[in-house]
């Protein structure tokens, strides 16, 4: 609120007489249309419901000069748009696009590597383009609902829209895309857990009917496989709940619950596999035994094992989202397990060679026990800050250049897991005598258009006027 207004109190005698009321009559009629709650219009309602009809609006020059500081506030805002989103050329990105023939026609590997990449490049910079072309436009018109700073929201953009879901400014194509991965990730896993159950039902029954060891590690490896689906599903529900108290214990979010189902599940697995390579050692050690046979039941379970997967692999290789290839890479790895389950004892049966089931059931436990082990490990390494991939990297430089007609330059850009999700640190460099009404725009909007990345959980803008100075962080904020 602009200059300063006094109420005062309903039943004050001051007022009263009609030669005031005959005054305050016509300075009502010049009031800008305004609800019975702007305090402007002096008829600001208080908790009993009653109008203070006394009230004095405000003056006319008042009402003027609010009226100029939001078309200046506009004006701004405008120019900021127009910096951000007229500043690249889309078109002219595209023409260093290698087609698919023109990659098919490139020998050297090397030289079809470069430009697959620098297709892939392409396609990040222009996913950052097209959310910064839908999302700074709603942020900024976002800004500052209330202009006048009477305490009534006059106006509102994008952002109250859609209550603060980025997700839902974004590009109509962009959008669709995000959908399809998701609904092609659930379709794939769905279709995984009903053939882990199928594919478990038949190695339970095939394990009474046979001694393997070989097809015991098999069995476990296809019961894990199912109760890390579970563990999956089952964090990935609680991330999505929407219960207002979970917001107050958790108000960035539940994301790393994700990770953390998968470090006890890893761990889990590693610890289940030792027992089996403990049983496999001692069946070797008194150096004599009788070679296991494979009966048909098992021999049955363990190709359908191979065949289910092996499908499920293919058909999960097109699908370019990081959980459905998370997906086929687990594929892959029961194709070859169970591969070897079924070699191991069979080969060992059919040249009498008894020492064989044992030591396959060894080496496939080492295998799992390092697969997991790398798990484990990778999850303990992304929640405790590992640096985002250099591609990721690359792709928020590139936001950052997105920007770089509105501010002096960056003194730092900073990027980092949280989970699996990435969060990130933009520290801006603005001109000494920027207004904060311009420097908070330009840093929410870069904020907002970061957070619109599909990889990004939550992002951080910082401003300053010296690349110089320091750097944001006490040094032993983090103490070994």
């Amino acid at each position: 609120m602009v200059g300063k207004r006094e109420l005062y109190r309903a039943g004050s005698t001051y007022g009263q007489g009609t030669q005031h009321k005959e005054r305050r009559s016509k300075q009502n009629e010049d009031l800008r249309p305004t609800s019975e709650d702007d305090v402007e219009s002096g008829l600001h309602s208080y908790a009993n419901g009653h109008a203070n009809g006394d009230g004095r609006p405000r003056p006319r020059i008042w009402r003027f000069k609010d009226a100029a500081d939001t078309a200046m506030e506009d004006k701004r805002r405008e120019e900021l748009k127009k910096a951000l989103l007229h500043g690249i050329d889309r078109d002219g990105l595209e023409n260093f696009r290698k087609s698919d023939d023109e990659l098919k026609a490139i020998k050297n590997k090397k030289v079809r590597a470069f430009y697959e990449a620098q297709n892939q490049r392409l396609n990040d910079w222009l996913e950052v383009d097209a959310v910064v072309m839908a999302v700074a436009d709603d942020v900024l018109e976002s800004m500052d609902p209330d202009p006048d700073r009477d305490g009534i929201q006059e106006r509102s953009g994008g952002l109250q829209a859609v209550a603060g879901n980025i997700g839902e400014l974004l590009p109509e194509e962009e959008r669709e895309k995000r959908q399809k991965a998701a609904t092609r990730a659930k379709w794939a896993i769905n279709i995984n857990v009903i053939a882990n159950v199928l594919l478990l039902t038949g190695k339970i029954v095939a394990v009474f009917s046979s001694g393997s060891l070989s097809l015991i590690a098999s069995l476990v490896d296809s019961a894990l496989d199912l109760l890390c689906t579970i563990i999956v599903w089952t964090t990935n529900r609680l991330v999505q709940w929407r219960l207002s108290s979970l917001r107050k214990k958790f108000p960035v979010g539940r994301r790393r619950l994700e990770p953390l189902g998968i470090l006890v599940f890893s761990i889990i697995m590693v610890i289940s596999f030792l027992q089996i390579l403990q049983e496999s050692v001692e069946k070797i050690i008194p150096l004599h035994g009788k070679a296991e046979q494979l009966p048909p039941v098992a021999i049955g379970a363990l190709l359908a094992t191979v065949v289910i997967k092996g499908i499920i692999w293919f058909g999960c290789v097109p699908i370019k989202t990081t959980q459905v290839q998370a997906l086929a890479q687990d594929c892959k790895t029961d194709v070859i397990f169970n591969t070897l389950s079924l070699l191991f004892p069979f080969i060992g049966a059919k040249a009498n060679v008894w020492w064989l089931d044992p030591v396959g059931a060894g080496l496939l436990s080492l295998f799992i026990i390092y697969d997991w082990g790398e798990t484990c490990f990778e999850n303990v390494t992304r929640l405790s800050g590992q640096a985002a991939s250099e591609k990721l990297q690359k792709k928020l430089l590139y936001l950052a250049y997105r920007f770089s007609p509105v501010v002096d330059g960056f003194k730092n850009v900073t990027s980092y897991h949280a989970g699996d999700g990435i969060w990130v640190e933009y520290d801006i460099l603005l001109d000494p005598n920027t207004k904060l009404n311009r420097s908070h725009d330009v840093a929410e909007t870069l904020q907002y258009c970061c957070e619109g990345l599909d990889e990004v959980d939550r992002a951080f803008v910082t401003t300053d006027y010296s690349a110089g100075g320091p750097t944001g962080h006490a040094q032993d904020a983090e103490r070994a």
